[in-house]
């Protein structure tokens, strides 16, 4: 970290104990992550209320190049657990700064596209035809949501293909929404 750790709190008395778990996880995510510029906790009791008792806000900002991650969660009634899940959450958020930086945003595949070519309902399976011309056999459990029913011949589908026992089969068959 370029800049020195700042905590602070607010109605509440922060115990060594609480101070040096938070010393502790910020040099984690230093570690983690050694382009951070600077990073601030403040833990805080909003209110105490008479039916949940004292609750803990953590919440963390960091600066990084570029920019500022807030990590804020809900309150909880366990300082130590409040830490532990912020500090958790900053470092996943971390990461995700980290990849997008480094260019390491992952990139979802298209599912294929096919028609339904073949239809057995009283069977409950079919045939998807692809723009290939490749015929891959689907179950009505692999249609999402439940909508084998809605499915007629030459429906427009997504699909995931995976080898079965006797060829292509189809998984994740969703129904193409024209928009």
């Amino acid at each position: 970290m370029k800049l020195p750790l700042q905590i602070s709190a607010r109605n509440v008395d922060l115990s060594a104990q609480a101070e040096d778990l938070i010393r502790e996880k910020a040099e984690k995510l230093d570690r983690f992550y050694d382009k951070i510029i600077g990073c601030r906790i403040k833990v805080d009791v909003p209110h105490r209320s008479q039916r949940s008792g004292v609750l803990f806000d953590v919440r963390i900002d960091i600066t990084v190049p570029g920019g500022e991650l807030m990590v804020r969660r809900e309150p909880g009634d366990d300082l130590h657990v409040a830490i532990v899940n912020s500090f958790d959450v900053a470092q996943r958020r971390l990461k995700e700064y980290a990849e997008k930086q480094r260019g390491d945003v992952k990139i979802h595949e298209m599912k294929p596209v096919a028609r339904v070519s073949k239809l057995f309902p009283d069977e409950g399976y079919g045939f998807l035809t692809t723009p290939e011309g490749v015929e891959v056999f689907f179950h009505e459990n692999a249609v999402l949501d439940g909508k084998f029913e809605a499915l007629v011949v030459g429906t427009p589908v997504n699909f995931v293909e995976r080898q079965g026992d006797k060829g292509p089969q189809a998984s994740s068959v969703t129904i193409v929404s024209i928009a």
